[in-house]
């Protein structure tokens, strides 16, 4: 009997068949029964349906957020109107005068009436008023709109032309 080389056989054989090249284990057959392949299968079904469950829930999660979140912006337009509404309501609305600045006016017309030339300064009315130069302004408006005499404001001739004068003119 003759022994034949191995190594002239594999130089013609395909290069995969060559028994000189290590096999990959990715080229190797591998048996595996029926049973032992739908195992896998299920394994592998069973895997991605739980990461299928999990992404669902997740998306679940988001979705109540998103709807969430959408109801608490609309909440937020809905207050936004609201105060805008109030604004321009209280802008528009005018404040009728209440009782102390109606008293305060009538204090004033008495006060210019009982005086021989009928003027006083603002800073003799602040203090017959008791009030400050806001009060005393919001006073003299309301006088003004509500008093059937005429009124005139003037500066002061002495001095400091910042310091004015309520005159009351003749009828």
């Amino acid at each position: 009997m003759e022994v034949v080389d191995t190594t002239q056989i594999n130089s013609f054989a395909p290069i995969t068949a060559q028994t000189d090249f290590p096999v990959s284990p990715s080229d190797q057959l591998i048996t595996l029964t029926s049973g032992q392949l739908q195992d896998i299968i299920k394994e592998a079904i069973q895997l991605l349906q739980d990461r299928i469950g999990s992404l669902e829930a997740r998306i679940t999660a988001q979705d109540e957020k998103i709807r969430a979140l959408e109801a608490t912006q609309d909440t937020h337009a809905d207050n936004q109107l609201i105060q805008l509404r109030l604004i321009h309501d209280l802008r528009e609305s005018k404040k009728e005068p209440g009782k102390t600045e109606i008293s305060r006016a009538d204090r004033i017309e008495r006060y210019l009436s009982s005086r021989p030339d009928h003027k006083a300064s603002f800073e003799t009315l602040k203090g017959h008023l008791q009030v400050d130069n806001v009060r005393l302004n919001e006073t003299i408006k309301i006088l003004v709109a509500t008093s059937d005499h005429s009124y005139s404001i003037q500066r002061e001739k002495s001095g400091d032309k910042r310091k004015r004068v309520l005159v009351m003119l003749p009828r």
